[in-house]
């Protein structure tokens, strides 16, 4: 099958700046794809190149199979929503939903028909006299989200969406907005810095560091089968052993990684190793121990409802065969 978009050798230098630095990568058409990493690290770069908004340095971009190579934005089957929505402050709702339905020459009625279609998809019908400054944050990015589907593209490009809004809210936009690509069924490129957002959401997740990708897989993948250091510390939290440390723990002298939720605290006696908490973080659902070892100190993560030793006990740890992950590379 055709990938909706495809990256082959692609870089993106501003100056001696390698934004993008060589990036291979292909994404399925109707999969909902997360771009992941830290700020700078060329994801949102490698957005703007699909959208038309940056020229590559070098390489080549197709959607579907095709080269976008000196194709303006507007003539590429792609729309995409930013950060901080881009709505017209002096046009009411559904002008701003039905604005590029009117660029593209699409008679009045039938704008306003998929302008009112696309605002009642987005849960907000009857809204369209309004004013963006009359809408809470969460409705100016349904707004953005319907302005952006009523064209019927191909795929929707995400910048950073929930990045304005708070916790809770961003956490209910993360499920409508997955719920909304599996029923539009169209591709979703999603750019965050958040990588529970990623993990939430996508069906597979690029992670990005210094304009090159160091993993691409499923959530589960990414998570726990890092294949770089990078990863394993920017993808949620983990203990990333040296070589010499992770022989200690019984595996292999390489990189390794070893999630804080895969360590169990068990009696010193016996246990593989023992060594004494030195401080505690209540964070609700669970508690987090940082636990001294001879090899160095670990993170401990102790779910709710479990006993929590006192800052200064001795204690043992153990995990399950697997749980230390040796890595590809340092």
């Amino acid at each position: 099958m055709i990938p909706a978009i495809s990256f082959r050798g692609v870089s993106r230098h501003f100056g001696t700046v390698r934004a993008v630095d060589g990036v291979d990568l292909d994404i399925a058409e109707g999969e909902f794809f997360a771009m992941l990493g830290p700020s700078g690290s060329g994801k949102t770069t490698c957005l703007r190149l699909v959208a038309g908004f940056e020229t590559p340095t070098a390489g080549d971009i197709r959607l579907f199979g095709e080269s976008v190579a000196g194709l303006p934005p507007y003539r590429r089957a792609v729309n995409t929503v930013f950060q901080d929505y881009a709505l017209f402050p002096h046009l009411n709702v559904l002008d701003n939903v039905a604005y590029g339905l009117m660029i593209a020459g699409v008679p009045k009625p039938e704008r306003r028909r998929r302008a009112e279609e696309a605002l009642a998809m987005m849960a907000l019908p009857g809204y369209g006299a309004r004013r963006p400054s009359e809408l809470s944050g969460g409705q100016r990015q349904r707004v953005a989200l319907a302005r952006a589907l009523v064209n019927r593209p191909r795929v929707l490009l995400l910048d950073e969406p929930l990045g304005a809004l708070d916790l809770k809210l961003r956490e209910q936009m993360q499920d409508e907005l997955k719920a909304l690509q599996r029923r539009v069924g169209i591709t979703f490129v999603f750019v965050t810095h958040d990588q529970g957002e990623a993990l939430s959401m996508a069906d597979r997740v690029a992670v990005f560091s210094d304009g090159r990708i160091q993993q691409v897989g499923t959530p589960s993948e990414v998570y726990l089968r890092p294949r770089t250091r990078f990863v394993a510390d920017f993808v949620g939290s983990s203990n990333v052993l040296a070589p010499e440390v992770a022989r200690a723990f019984g595996g292999q002298a390489a990189w390794s990684s070893l999630r804080p939720e895969a360590l169990r605290v068990v009696a010193p006696e016996g246990a593989p190793v023992a060594g004494r908490v030195v401080a505690a973080r209540y964070l609700g659902s669970a508690t987090r121990l940082v636990v001294a070892l001879p090899q160095g100190e670990v993170a401990v993560l102790v779910p709710g409802g479990q006993a929590v030793p006192e800052t200064g006990a001795q204690v043992g740890l153990a995990w399950e065969a697997g749980a230390l992950h040796a890595m590809e590379a340092a």
